[in-house]
């Protein structure tokens, strides 16, 4: 039978890539070192992202395992793959033919020794990523599950792309990767029409093109087993470790993994470089690929390492490097134990020094981030829609999918097979069957389905009245500070967001939906205030925006959040037609939550009214913080 090529771009050589030298190295340096942690690849569409990580397995070497000789492999994880399918689980087939309890092995045991390939990784659920970086840096799986305890060796190269318009990963999940590394396109018209010739020609004689870099690829690939036979012997001194823990100090990254990684990139350029010692120059090279992921601890920080800071940080470093090289002068009778020295190699003086950023000053200020919005954030409260969906994995309602948890067993098929069921409901026929002995009769009307339950993203759409009775300065600020908090919320539980201002005679939509909250805070930036609350335009576009979206999406269920005192002006009968408008959103079996942002010793409930008309959750902005009030707020549908 004739081989079938898996993908076209498979067989693409990796020297002929042209540009995107960075992810070419960091590929290479998590080939010479697993250890590193994997590559986190950051890009538009279009980039070669995925070219660029199926040609690295050709360079990889050969694999020797009980069976013989075999190419490293690919391994590519889809994005709806489940737990079982990734870490392994019971062989299911063995138990009922044999009645013997064995392992099957899932993905990362079939891509030990290669690569593991994660496409749209921002889109893989949470608790799979952790388990893939969790197997990537310990290099083995360990399973305790369904009366199976297993452990096997993971050791692979792992490599995630994503498109940062499609969503981000959490910055905890960030960290996890070892390396990150952000890719464009070329703006310059050689670079461009050079990738469309290399490309034209791979597609009219992918053989013959391949041939034309076979002896470079394999250049490579010995350059890279003889950087891997090299790396144990590769020095990093007591000066460049200093080195490594002051970078990573002046950045204020979160704890130790950042020092960890770094150590190991540095010292796995050095063996590339075929050099016996890590030196500076590694150093700064492993910082460029490990550290600025690292410094987005927030989904509104701006991503990258500015090259100022980097040279700033890496000149203190220096010095941290050099002083520490020297012998530290002996502390005078009297002073405390661990009491470092001052100045002058004396005492530190109790009151601090004179000019705090003179020399003796302390360590280097860690570099400043972007303002965000103005306003007091916090964590909010669960906003959560009622019933139960199957919508994409989130973390915000509950849900009915393939990737959940099993609760309870069907006779219905198609929801993945409860292993427990389908034995307790054989084990009640045995006797029917003629069974006094041996193997345990099975029919397939024995068969039951498993019921998994989990969470969903939603999509959020925000409604903010930004009108003239929002805009006093204090409730703008803290109306601000909510939605922004709001706004991180949605990113951590994975949803979809989408935002609409009121003011003036209309209701702008300032963010179609998207999975990009940050960009919703970017444009929260700019937003205008004043002017009339025309609220029921409000609620009739963002009605226009779910009717839309279900279109697209149709297991995504949509929450509407209204931000508002409820002061419906913009002309005759402004508060009717907002009463209306609110029950036709309600009538489309949209959910709701009515944010009373209303302040002030007397009240006229607006905001309330239209949560009732709404049929939704209403809840006011002082008691939207989980630390003030805790539970959840349901909305209606």
């Amino acid at each position: 039978m004739d081989q079938v090529r898996p993908d076209f771009s498979w067989g693409f050589p990796f020297s002929a890539v042209v540009g995107q030298d960075r992810l070419r190295l960091a590929l290479i340096l998590c080939a010479v070192h697993p250890g590193i942690g994997g590559v986190l690849v950051r890009g538009e569409k279009g980039t070669a992202k995925s070219t660029v990580v199926r040609a690295l397995t050709a360079l990889l070497p050969a694999v020797h395992d009980e069976n013989g000789t075999r190419p490293a492999r690919l391994i590519e994880l889809p994005v709806g793959a489940t737990e079982d399918r990734v870490v392994g689980s019971l062989d299911l087939e063995k138990v009922l033919r044999d009645g013997e309890r064995a392992f099957q092995p899932g993905l990362l045991s079939a891509a030990h020794q290669g690569v593991l390939y994660v496409d749209e990784v921002n889109l893989l659920h949470d608790h799979l990523v952790d388990v893939l970086l969790d197997a990537a840096a310990m290099g083995r799986v360990h399973i305790e599950r369904d009366g199976i305890s297993h452990s096997h060796a993971a050791r692979f190269v792992l490599v995630g792309t994503m498109n940062p318009e499609e969503g981000e990963l959490r910055p905890q999940l960030l960290d996890r990767f070892g390396l990150a590394v952000d890719v464009a396109a070329s703006r310059e018209v050689d670079v461009r029409m050079e990738v469309v010739r290399r490309r034209l020609d791979f597609e009219r004689d992918p053989a013959r093109f391949a041939e034309r870099y076979a002896e470079q690829d394999a250049a490579l690939a010995a350059a890279i087993l003889e950087a891997r036979d090299r790396l144990d012997s590769v020095e990093l001194d007591d000066v460049e470790l200093r080195r490594i823990s002051s970078l990573c100090a002046s950045f204020d990254v979160d704890g130790m993994r950042a020092d960890l990684v770094l150590a190991r990139t540095a010292t796995a350029h050095a063996a590339w470089r075929g050099a016996g010692a890590v030196t500076a120059e590694d150093v700064r090279v492993a910082a460029e690929l490990t550290l600025p992921h690292r410094r987005r601890r927030d989904p509104f920080d701006e991503p990258g390492l500015d090259e100022q800071q980097l040279d700033d940080a890496l000149r203190q470093a220096d010095e941290d490097a050099r002083s520490g090289a020297e012998e530290p002068p002996e502390q005078e009778s009297g002073t405390p134990p661990g009491t470092p020295p001052g100045p002058d190699g004396g005492d530190t003086d109790p009151e601090g020094p004179d000019d705090p950023d003179g020399p003796g000053g302390g360590a280097p200020a860690p570099p400043e981030r972007p303002a965000g919005p103005t306003g007091t954030q916090f964590t909010t409260k669960l906003l959560e829609v009622p019933g139960v969906g199957e919508g994409a994995p989130g973390r915000r309602s509950r849900s009915r999918s393939s990737r959940g948890r099993a609760v309870r067993s069907t006779a219905e098929q198609g929801h993945g097979l409860h292993l427990v069921g389908t034995l307790f409901a054989a084990a009640e026929r045995q006797v029917a069957r003629g069974r006094s002995a041996g193997r345990m009769i099975l029919d397939s009307a024995d068969l039951r389905g498993a019921i998994r339950e989990g969470r969903e993203g939603n999509l959020v759409v925000f409604v903010v009245d930004a009108s003239g009775s929002m805009a006093a300065r204090d409730r703008l600020s803290a109306v601000t500070g909510a939605v922004v908090s709001l706004l991180r919320d949605a990113y951590q539980r994975r949803d979809k967001v989408a935002v609409i201002t009121v003011r003036g005679r209309a209701a702008e939509l300032v963010l179609p939906p998207t999975s990009s909250v940050d960009i919703a805070v970017r444009r929260l930036r700019g937003m205008k205030t004043g002017g009339k609350s025309p609220l029921a335009e409000g609620f009739l576009r963002a009605r226009e925006v779910v009717l839309r979206e279900r279109l697209r999406d149709p297991q995504r269920r949509a929450l509407v959040v209204a931000l508002t005192d409820g002061r419906a002006t913009g002309g005759k009968d402004a508060l009717h037609r907002a009463k209306v408008a609110a029950g036709l959103l309600a009538d489309s079996s949209v959910a709701s939550v009515v944010v009373d942002c209303e302040t002030g010793v007397v009240r006229l409930g607006l905001a309330a009214e239209l949560a009732r008309r709404l049929r939704g959750g209403y809840v006011r902005l002082g008691e939207l913080s989980a630390q003030q009030v805790a539970g959840v707020v349901r909305a209606a549908a």
